[in-house]
């Protein structure tokens, strides 16, 4: 009996994960595998013996090892002084750092190519002020171009979650050694670095999972020199229409995929324990020192530059024409404009199937709006049982299980939609329901990785209390807990919009052309050539941009103590 209330609360989450992710995924991965000559095992054989396949996974794990080990390298640093010290703009800081890990990949590559690319701010100010004919800096298509992107999307994440664990440890242990003799170093390799190592660790996994999964920023930066096995995997599919291979291949990477979830649920699991809430007086102190506000100041700054440069490269893209006036010095300034905002009104084509962007924008909110609900129907009951179940054998077996969208072929995935869902009573095809249960995919790991440490900082003690005082379960829950975790919901909420609004890659494959999302719609003015298309699209890039930045300020406002994992 005592396994019954964990399966209850896993049914729903386990009935749409078995529905719109398993059945969809085993579905075109046997299709693609009976087209395989000489049949699966043959083709998984020849496919691991390629010297091709070979290459592009070794570059996988070793661009995401590379990539993961920079974006600790860059994030410890700004984790201590979020941890450590308090300062004005610091809830800023931390949502400016946030939208950087929810925008689209489309959005981020025009970015980096409005600041680094052959025209972009800065090879055009040094062509300029030095009177040079070519661009210096030769960034788009290079290695660096992908470790940057990785570093920038995802030093969010040790900023968060080895942040927040930071600020929890009481600082009085750090002083207890420094009385004993230790220096600063001894006290940090002996006594706070081993506290810290699960969260370390937690965060290096999770950035590894998101590096080795890596699509957009390794096709649009990265150029055609460079593959990891999801655009390997794009590429046998839509380009060679090779199905068994690329179906080889969404095996080995859901198989790593796994492993390493495994192993960052184990890790986070120790993060999470009930805890006496202390306020940041406790554990965080003022900036009083030269050496403190020095060090501050460069971190704010460095942090500041990696995160929103690229995005305020678009921005001022977005309000520039084309002409150029050259000032007394010499040098070429840009005009300022707003047309590029008024021509997102305007179907200058004349085209049937206009769809304008306000269109676009009311369907991406809609969308949106129906995956909040969603994320959250399934993601807590899951977060529930994960938080009060902790020692149940099934919550260790099915937490890992959770991730596995995120580490998925979106390609393969959204095949898998297409193909199965095309048949009563499940004959979502034509439906514009397939994109919000696309998005909820994505969005539900996070849900639950946002509720679960909340659920789990709630003292035992205090629905011990309110049992022995007579109340009931139900008036546990109502009086206890929701009042407790309300703010968390808000949180969760707000992560599963904002990832919806700025989903891509899903939903450039089951969306259908009259219900276009806003990425999507950045996407068709991309691909289109001429000045006016590219100036759409960085108006269009940065309303997006915008809408996420209130989303992650309102996560901050929102956020319980120190408890979320991001």
């Amino acid at each position: 009996m005592k396994f019954v209330k964990p399966l209850l609360l896993w049914l729903a989450p386990l009935t749409f994960l078995a529905v719109f992710y398993f059945y969809p995924l085993a579905n075109i991965l046997s299709l693609s595998l009976e087209r395989a000559e000489g049949g699966a095992l043959v083709t998984f054989g020849e496919a691991l013996k390629s010297a091709a396949v070979q290459h592009v996974l070794w570059f996988t794990i070793w661009q995401a090892a590379l990539s993961m080990l920079l974006t600790l390298l860059v994030g410890l640093p700004g984790a201590y002084l979020l941890a450590r010290y308090q300062f004005r703009g610091k809830s800023l800081l931390r949502a400016l750092t946030g939208v950087a890990f929810v925008m689209p990949t489309l959005v981020v590559a025009a970015g980096f190519n409005a600041l680094l690319g052959p025209k972009g701010w800065v090879n055009l100010g040094l062509m300029s002020l030095f009177h040079l004919e070519q661009a210096p800096i030769a960034f788009i298509n290079t290695l660096g171009a992908i470790l940057v992107a990785h570093i920038f999307y995802n030093v969010s994440i040790v900023l968060r979650l080895v942040g927040d664990f930071w600020a929890r440890l009481d600082p009085r242990l750090e002083q207890a050694a420094r009385s004993l003799g230790a220096n600063r170093w001894q006290t940090f390799r002996q006594v706070t670095l081993p506290l810290l190592a699960p969260a370390i660790l937690a965060a290096a996994l999770l950035i590894f999972i998101f590096d080795f999964t890596s699509f957009g920023v390794v096709l649009v930066l990265g150029g055609p020199r460079y593959a990891t096995l999801e655009v390997e995997i794009y590429y046998q599919t839509i380009s060679l229409f090779n199905l068994p291979l690329a179906a080889v291949l969404s095996l080995v990477q859901l198989a790593c995929t796994l492993a390493l979830t495994l192993t960052y649920s184990r890790l986070a699991a120790r993060l999470s324990h009930p805890l006496r809430q202390k306020s940041q007086a406790a554990t965080q102190k003022r900036l009083t020192t030269w050496r403190t506000r020095l060090f501050a100041g460069l971190m704010i700054g460095f942090l500041l530059i990696l995160t929103t440069a690229p995005l305020l490269a678009l921005a001022a893209r977005s309000v520039t024409s084309p002409s150029a006036e050259r000032t007394r010095a010499g040098l070429l300034v840009p005009g300022f404009t707003l047309g590029f905002y008024r021509a997102l009104t305007l179907n200058e084509q004349q085209s049937l199937f206009y769809a304008p962007p306000s269109t676009a924008v009311a369907i991406s909110l809609g969308y949106a709006d129906v995956t909040v609900v969603l994320a959250l129907l399934i993601g807590l009951p899951a977060a529930w049982a994960l938080s009060h179940h902790q020692k149940s054998k099934i919550n260790q077996a099915l937490d890992p299980i959770l991730m596995l969208p995120l580490g998925t072929s979106a390609v393969t995935l959204g095949l898998g939609f297409i193909i199965t869902l095309d048949a009563p009573p499940l004959d979502l095809r034509a439906s514009p329901w397939l994109v919000p249960l696309a998005h909820t995919l994505v969005a539900f790991p996070f849900v639950v990785r946002s509720l679960t440490p909340a659920l789990r900082s709630i003292q035992p003690r205090l629905r011990q209390a309110a049992a022995v005082l007579g109340a009931s379960p139900g008036q546990v829950l109502r009086a206890i807990d929701l009042p407790l975790v309300g703010r968390a919901l808000l949180v969760a909420a707000t992560f599963a919009f904002t990832i919806s609004i700025g989903e891509f890659g899903a939903t450039a494959l089951v969306a259908r052309p009259e219900y276009p999302t806003i990425p999507m719609v950045i996407y068709r003015y991309l691909s289109r050539p001429g000045g006016l298309n590219y100036g759409q699209a960085m108006a269009l890039s940065t309303i997006l941009m915008l809408t996420t930045l209130v989303g992650m300020l309102a996560i901050e406002r929102l956020r319980v103590g120190d408890g979320h994992e991001f």
